[in-house]
């Protein structure tokens, strides 16, 4: 160093400028990943767009603000108004998981496009189910799903997208690991992509069409969120963890309370968080309806990003440290405050993500609801809890009951969620402290959490509780049991339910019989962050696109198989209004994706659109009968399931269109509930309200979704009414349509329908599908 600085001194300051300057871009030149070295981080560009922006609106913005608005295609001429307008943006990159992916790269293929424009990856952790153990059930599926797998591989190495093979992890898992990085945006096609938000990333989920948009290069449509502020103070201590921040926001402000909103988390109170806690936190804010979900960056994540090897991203997002923080002065469009030195360890349930309990009340709240207090299974892991951090806090758990020669009285599954996590807790003894306690690692995958679970203790139909740290405890979301009560816990806390067996039992003052007869209390468990040595990276499961591009290389779907199909495209708008849509079902009460259409057993039907519309809207309570996948044909005056009458309107010429309730399609960002209707002949759904998702998959796939102006035109429609959608011609952005609803008796209903189309997306509806306009536009 001492030559250099001598010889700079000695040729003058036009040199030492030259030499900093060079040494700021060689700073500056930090790849997004290990993975794409030549795709560098750009903080420069965001932190321009961020200025142009704020200089334009007057006023200090908030986090979530300034990495949106940061990635804006038009900064300088984009209309921004929260809660109002649309944006059309510039995402970093794009991730799928196996299941979505499918018909991603279906749709991506129909767009005769030849390479991904941005970094994509694939990540398969969908499709293995839990059965009887880790190897065992990936080699397993590894042979059901090897068709599907060589499709995937083949199309990621030909259109250059990066493919995760089964067993690498949870996409989420695997993305804060390797992708996620304070101030990228990133979109992903599953509903907890916000799981990103930890690492200070702006990670949104999204359906399949909106990823082959950014694919192909053009700019991805967002209706401008508003920002939701979580103000934390105080410090997480004792039994209480970062789970029980979202459990209890999930509480506040229930499943539609974040919809078009960031939640935004700031406060003296984040610094006591974890990185991976920060994760979880974010993860579950998909449960509120929430855009996504975003921490301000700080040493954790410092910590975190130099722990995954990253530690040049971390040097380089110190530099700009100004600008991955809120403005001070920001304003937000609402607050919460939770004080963590007040906060309890919560559960929720069941049945829905929102109910909830402080764990001192779910004993008396399930005896006066006849909830079982038996505790039939455990769960932990999944994309939401199953940290290093939370493995070590559960075996913490565990440990203590193994010193006190006790075992778990219920059924115990412990789901690392990655490669890395699996391999790194084996080396340092968590696994062995949870597999004594009475514990069974599955495979690094979404397993029991999306459904994959093949549970044999209990029958269908026989009422019983299980406790998970997952996200989502939707009506048999897990064991396709809808009698099964399933509440949603942190690790910790469900280990020890499943070491006491009983959902009545609070670790903070209950206690526990030790083998030889004595009583004791669990103490709060500690874990490590982050372990002391390096992680374990385990087996290498990615797979490189060719470098030199695969524009050689084929991807085959046969025409006979019945998990691949390629896509036709949908039918053009005739140019007119809407008339005489038979209804097809009207939809009674909570209607998510899952009812829509059905994860589980179907997903290995994800590529095949004519056969996963075999479930379509199969779990939608029909308000005619209050039953389940039955309804009247109108045509025949016979009963049979939604898909079967649907099939039946279709081959006679007769559209149909859905009517439901609140909150329409709550859930995943599974664009299958939005082909399935397209495919079997619908053309409309109206309803009270729509999660984000869902209503842009609808319109993504040339579908009308509609939401009633005045909520009480529900109670108008019958179930037998056939409506004509008028106003089509003079379809414009901000004005109603009206809907004329004939009732069999021959009387007549009209109303107003509202809709949140902007011009793009009216040309998708007049072209048939967002895929058909951009085959137009090319």
């Amino acid at each position: 160093l001492l030559p250099l600085t001598l010889l700079i001194l000695a040729l003058g300051q036009g040199v030492r400028r030259l030499h900093v300057s060079a040494a700021f871009n060689a700073k500056a030149k930090v790849s997004m990943s290990r993975f794409e070295p030549s795709n560098y981080v750009s903080y420069e560009k965001l932190n321009e767009n961020v200025n142009i922006v704020r200089k334009r609106l007057n006023r200090p913005l908030t986090l979530s603000e300034k990495i949106v608005y940061g990635h804006l295609d038009d900064p300088v001429g984009q209309d921004i108004a929260r809660g109002h307008t649309y944006l059309r943006l510039r995402p970093d990159r794009v991730a799928m998981q196996d299941a979505t992916a499918q018909m991603a790269m279906l749709q991506f293929i129909s767009s005769g496009l030849p390479r991904v424009a941005v970094p994509s990856t694939i990540h398969c952790d969908h499709l293995i189910e839990a059965q009887i153990g880790g190897a065992k059930d990936l080699a397993r599926a590894k042979d059901i799903n090897a068709e599907v797998y060589n499709f995937l591989a083949s199309a990621g190495a030909k259109y250059g997208v990066g493919f995760w093979k089964p067993g690498c992890g949870i996409i989420h898992q695997i993305i804060l690991e390797n992708y996620a990085y304070p101030g990228v945006l990133l979109i992903g096609t599953d509903s907890h992509t916000p799981n990103g938000g930890g690492l200070g990333s702006i990670c949104i989920g999204v359906g399949g069409a909106d990823a082959v948009d950014v694919m192909a290069g053009i700019p991805w449509e967002l209706k401008c969120p508003k920002v939701i502020g979580v103000k934390l103070t105080g410090k997480l201590s004792g039994w209480t963890s970062p789970k029980d921040v979202i459990l209890k926001v999930a509480g506040i402000l229930t499943v539609k309370g974040g919809t078009g909103a960031i939640v935004e988390y700031h406060g003296p109170g984040v610094d006591s968080i974890s990185c991976t806690g920060m994760a979880t936190i974010c993860n579950m804010g998909a449960e509120i309806g929430a855009t996504t979900s975003v921490f301000p960056y700080n040493h954790r994540m410092k910590t975190y990003l130099e722990k995954t090897g990253r530690g040049d991203i971390a040097a380089l997002a110190d530099d700009y440290a100004d600008l991955l923080v809120p403005d001070p002065g920001c304003e937000y469009d609402s607050i919460v405050e939770i004080n963590l030195d007040e906060l309890k360890p919560h559960i929720n349930g069941p049945f829905t993500p929102d109910l909830a309990h402080p764990m001192a009340d779910i004993g008396a709240t399930a005896a006066k609801n006849g909830w079982p207090l038996e505790v039939k299974v455990g769960l932990i892991g999944s994309c939401t809890n199953s940290s290093y951090e939370d493995m070590g806090r559960s075996a913490s758990v565990a440990k203590q009951a193994l010193d006190k020669g006790l075992k778990c009285k219920a059924a115990f599954t412990i789901t690392p969620g990655s490669e890395q996590i699996r391999a790194t807790i084996e080396r340092d003894g968590y696994s062995k402290i949870l597999g004594d306690v009475g514990g069974m690692v599955l495979a690094n995958a979404c397993g029991p959490c999306i459904g994959q679970w093949d549970r044999r203790d209990v029958k269908k139909g026989e009422k019983n509780t299980i406790v998970t740290s997952y996200n989502r405890n939707f009506t048999a979301r897990n064991d396709a049991n809808p009698a099964t009560h399933a509440f949603v816990a942190s690790p910790e806390i469900v280990t020890a339910l499943a070491i006491a067996g009983t959902l009545d039992f609070n670790p903070e003052v209950d206690y526990l019989t030790a083998a030889n007869g004595e009583k004791f209390k669990l103490e709060p468990p500690s874990a490590d962050e982050l372990p002391k040595l390096d992680f374990d990276p385990g087996q290498d499961t990615y797979q490189h696109p060719p470098a030199e591009g695969g524009s050689k290389l084929r991807v085959d779907v046969s025409p006979t198989s019945t998990r691949l199909q390629l896509l036709e495209p949908f039918d053009k708008w005739a140019g007119g209004d809407l008339e005489d849509l038979q209804v097809l079902i009207k939809v009674k009460g909570k209607c998510t994706t899952d009812h829509i259409s059905a994860a589980g057993p179907w997903l290995k039907f994800r590529g095949h659109l004519d056969n996963i519309s075999n479930n379509m809207l199969i779990g939608a309570v029909n308000i005619e009968n209050d039953g389940v996948n039955k309804i009247k044909n109108q045509l025949t005056g016979e009963y049979g399931g939604v898909p079967d009458v649907a099939r039946h309107y279709k081959a006679n010429g007769l559209s149909w269109v859905v009517v439901g309730d609140d909150n329409y399609g709550e859930g995943s960002s599974r664009e299958h509930a939005a082909l399935e209707p397209r495919h079997l002949g619908g053309r409309c759904i109206i309803v009270k309200s729509f999660a984000r998702i869902h209503e842009t998959n609808l319109k993504k796939q040339g579908m009308l979704p509609l939401t009633f102006q005045n909520p009480a035109d529900y109670d108008k429609i019958r179930p037998d009414d056939k409506i004509s959608i008028k106003g089509l011609a003079t379809f414009t952005p901000g004005k109603p349509l009206s809907a004329v609803v004939k009732h069999s008796d021959c009387s007549k209903d009209d109303f107003q329908l509202n809709h949140t189309f902007n011009e793009t997306q009216i040309e998708w509806f007049q072209a048939g599908s967002a895929l058909n306009r951009m085959k137009e536009l090319q």
